[in-house]
């Protein structure tokens, strides 16, 4: 007797581990001889945080990057055990755990030096620290008024490590912007800084995935690559992610759970911002804003249904929303977002129709859905 087929799932993220070594590898020769780090900040980008941080060091990333304390000791609680940097802290938090866990930790004003050396004093260690400096992102980094008291600092107080200065860029997804010259100046002048000082950081580091892949002159001896490792093109007004040789991993797809005739003059979801115009069969894909589809793409985007375009209509509700899909069926597959190769829409599309980045589609991505990996 023959076993019935599983259901399909209601709704579900597909990640392709295989996908994710192969950008990370991919990126590496691109930037040879400047090591990489995976960043896998947001639970992996929305990706799952620990499985991408293996695929990441099974394909050879040299350092992980997470941007708080509790993601950093999470993936040393999960194993792993190679260079890992974190950047984010509130004033008062606990760097003890970060720092038993060997972690290098990020300072950007002499008050967090103090704190990451009295935690480093109090357990008997010495805390490797990434100073960061701020070039012009005006956002996190030591502000340039206090470039030198900072610098001091880092070489006065005790149990600190200085291994490592770095800064982040606020336009490298626009290669012409003149704020990336000024950036580059600006870093090199703090790198003139810190070696007069005396200070010799192991890794100086200022570009991301925009910045490496397109700027090699900032690629110095770390480049954190951050969406190019889960496949996405970090500026699509320059380059897609085939014409980078990336491979988007995320898959967000489910099931039709409904599919009904719609009379002409029919109001649609929520508001009737759409009303058919002529008799229409629609499809009721079980997803909407709780599980981290946009809102914003109210008849706006499309999805996939049995091999073809269908179009949104009406607003996206909080746990479904309708489609244009003249066949859709209870049962039948619905394709949010993938790679594209079999004609579905993809992350940079959705992030086009809600005028936004990729990196907010991917990330957003979760709520109910069932995530699962595939790969190797």
């Amino acid at each position: 007797m023959t076993s019935p087929a599983a259901p399909r799932p209601r709704a579900e993220i597909v990640v392709d581990l295989d996908a994710i070594r192969h950008n990370v590898r991919r990126l590496r020769e691109q930037v040879v001889p400047a090591a990489v780090m995976v960043v896998v900040k947001a639970d992996g980008y929305g990706h799952g945080m620990v499985p991408v941080a293996r695929a990441a060091r099974e394909a050879g990333a040299d350092w992980l990057g997470a941007a708080t304390l509790p993601e950093a000791v999470a993936l040393r609680e999960a194993g792993d055990e190679g260079r890992l940097m974190c950047w984010l802290a509130a004033p008062g938090e606990d760097y003890d755990p970060a720092l038993r866990h060997d972690i290098d930790v990020s300072a950007s004003t002499v008050e967090q030096l103090a704190e990451i050396a009295e935690a480093a004093a109090r357990i008997g260690t010495t805390a490797r620290v990434h100073l960061k400096f701020d070039t012009g992102l005006t956002r996190g980094g030591s502000a340039r008024a206090d470039w030198q008291r900072f610098i001091a600092a880092a070489v006065e107080l005790p149990h600190l490590d200085p291994v490592g200065v770095w800064s982040h860029l606020a336009c490298a997804d626009e290669p012409d912007h003149p704020a990336n010259d000024a950036q580059e100046r600006a870093f090199r002048e703090v790198l003139a800084m810190v070696e007069e000082a005396g200070l010799h950081p192991e890794v100086r580091h200022l570009a991301n995935s925009a910045g490496g892949l397109l700027r090699p002159s900032i690629r110095f001896d770390l480049v954190r690559f951050g969406i190019a490792s889960y496949g996405l093109t970090p500026a699509p007004a320059v380059a897609s992610s085939a014409a980078l040789g990336l491979a988007p991993a995320m898959t967000v797809r489910g099931s039709i759970v409904l599919g009904k005739d719609v009379a002409a003059g029919d109001g649609i979801s929520y508001g009737h911002t759409y009303v058919a115009p002529a008799p229409m069969h629609v499809g009721l894909v079980p997803m909407g804003y709780g599980d981290g589809i946009p809102r914003h793409a109210s008849s706006t985007a499309q999805v996939q249904v049995n091999g073809r375009r269908a179009d949104v209509l009406g607003r996206i509700c909080m746990d479904q929303f309708v489609v244009d899909a003249p066949d859709a069926q209870a049962g039948d597959e619905v394709v949010l977002f993938g790679p594209g190769d079999d004609g579905e829409p993809t992350a940079q599309e959705w992030a086009d129709w809600c005028d936004t980045i990729s990196y907010e589609i991917v990330t957003r991505m979760g709520g109910r859905q069932q995530r699962v990996w595939v790969g190797r």
